[in-house]
């Protein structure tokens, strides 16, 4: 399927994906990518893409998290330290195509589990955060996030749920701000290994922008997504499926 010849699909899907993973403060890039895998797109565009897109997104979800007071410095600083550096290495790493690939296909099922609440657990036990864990989790996962062209907040969202560090609130304005940054770091990384922007990201940029906005002020309205959760959840799976299965 071709992106020319399938505006009117992607389009929608795409404010989708923002609305979406704004609403739980995150930037989108996994889902991006998962929509370019099944529209076709050159893998050459992909990262660099998803990624500009990331930054847009995620800072509107930062924003609108901020400002409802959820964000802890002392939260986000231990992963940052970091990532960050990290992310920075990774975008000069070009895997394998099939390999990207499947490295894709396998992270996609974090979101898949998020969406269904997997780690979506609340919690009034609220732990101190373990700072070597957090600093070599922060570099495993920025250095991912730069080599495939995500921000990594599929990976650290549950990480935090997980190990009792904050609510679902602050791990949602924590990993919005992570993503942003991580974003950044990754996209300046392929910006001097001489990557290629697309031409039509700045539609991208506009449909993704009025997701992310949206998904972001109806998540503190305490808004239901529970259809549009399982839309997106059917087309990260179907992105997952064809990104473990190609080439067999």
């Amino acid at each position: 399927m071709n992106y020319f010849d399938s505006i009117w699909v992607f389009a929608p899907l795409l404010f989708t994906v923002a609305f979406l993973y704004a609403s739980v403060g995150h930037g989108g890039a996994s889902g991006y990518l998962a929509l370019m895998a099944i529209f076709s797109f050159p893998a050459a565009d992909m990262k660099s893409s998803a990624l500009i897109l990331n930054m847009l997104v995620s800072l509107v979800s930062f924003w609108q998290y901020l400002k409802g007071g959820h964000f802890k410095w002392s939260l986000f600083l231990p992963f940052i330290v970091t990532s960050v550096p990290a992310a920075f290495l990774g975008a000069f790493i070009k895997p394998d195509p099939l390999v990207y690939q499947r490295i894709l296909g396998v992270l996609l099922i974090f979101p898949i589990l998020r969406l269904f609440g997997i780690f979506g657990v609340e919690t009034d036990k609220i732990q101190k955060v373990n700072l070597p864990l957090a600093l070599v989790s922060g570099a495993f996962i920025g250095f991912f996030s730069g080599m495939i062209g995500i921000g990594g907040g599929i990976l650290l969202s549950p990480l935090i749920l997980l190990m009792h560090w904050g609510n679902m609130k602050q791990t949602a304005a924590v990993s919005a701000l992570f993503i942003f940054v991580n974003s950044v770091s990754g996209f300046s990384g392929l910006l001097l290994s001489g990557v290629s922007i697309n031409n039509e990201i700045y539609t991208w940029l506009l449909i993704a922008l009025a997701g992310g906005f949206a998904g972001a002020y109806l998540a503190r309205k305490q808004f239901s997504t529970k259809f549009l959760r399982m839309l997106l959840s059917i087309v990260l799976v179907i992105a997952s499926v064809k990104l473990l299965t190609i080439g067999r």
